[in-house]
C-alpha cells in the first residue's frame, strides 16, 4: 500500500473542509481552494484529519492514491501558509519592476516584456534583480514562475538568465582560441 497515500492529512484550526462526492473545497485564511478528483478515489473527513483510501489494487488506483493525497495535503498548505517561489535575475542591464499589477521585464531584447499574473498570485519585486511569486496554490505559483523564467532561461557560459533562487547553473568553458594545425 502506498505510504504517502496512507497518512492521514491533518486539519488545522482555522481550515474548514467541504467534500462533496469527490470535489474537495479548502477554506483558509490565505483563500479558498477547490479541486475534483478521480470517482476511484475515496475520500473522508474523521475528526481534523482527511483519510484517502483506494477500493482495490489495480495499477490506476495505487498510482492515484499517493497523488490524490499530496494534491489535498496542498491544498491544505497552500490556504494556511500558501507557497512562494523566488527568482533571481541575472545580466547588465537586466532588471524587473512592477507597474501596477504588471511584471514589466527588460532582458537585453529591443522591447520590454511584459507579463500580468494570474487571479490569486502576488508578484513581488523586493529589488532590481529579484522577482518573489506567492499564492495559495502550489500548482499556479510553479506554472507562473516557469513562464517568467521561460522569457530567458539561464545560459551556461556567462550565467546570464532568470533563474530559481536556489537553482544551481551548470557552467560551461568557452572557446579557448588555439588552433590546431
Amino acid at each position: 500500500m502506498s505510504r504517502i497515500g496512507r497518512k492521514p492529512i491533518s486539519i488545522p484550526a482555522g481550515v474548514d473542509v467541504k467534500i462533496e462526492g469527490n470535489t474537495v473545497t479548502v477554506k483558509g485564511p490565505k483563500g479558498t481552494l477547490s479541486r475534483s478528483f478521480h470517482p476511484n478515489m475515496h475520500i473522508a473527513q474523521e475528526g481534523s484529519e482527511i483519510l484517502v483510501t483506494r477500493p482495490n489494487d489495480a495499477k490506476e488506483n495505487r498510482s492515484l492514491h499517493g497523488l490524490t493525497r499530496t494534491l489535498i495535503d496542498n491544498m491544505v498548505v497552500g490556504v494556511t501558509d500558501g507557497f512562494k517561489k523566488e527568482l533571481d535575475v541575472n545580466g547588465v542591464g537586466y532588471r524587473v519592476a512592477m507597474e501596477g499589477k504588471k511584471l514589466v521585464m527588460n532582458l537585453g531584447f529591443s522591447h520590454q516584456v511584459v507579463m500580468e499574473g494570474p487571479e490569486g498570485i502576488t508578484i513581488e519585486t523586493p529589488s532590481a534583480n529579484k522577482i518573489v511569486i506567492s499564492g495559495s496554490s502550489k500548482e499556479q505559483v510553479g506554472q507562473f514562475a516557469a513562464e517568467v523564467r521561460e522569457k530567458r532561461p539561464p545560459e551556461p557560459y556567462k550565467g546570464k538568465g532568470i533563474k530559481y533562487a536556489d537553482e544551481v547553473i551548470r557552467r560551461k568553458e568557452g572557446k579557448t582560441g588555439v588552433k590546431k594545425k
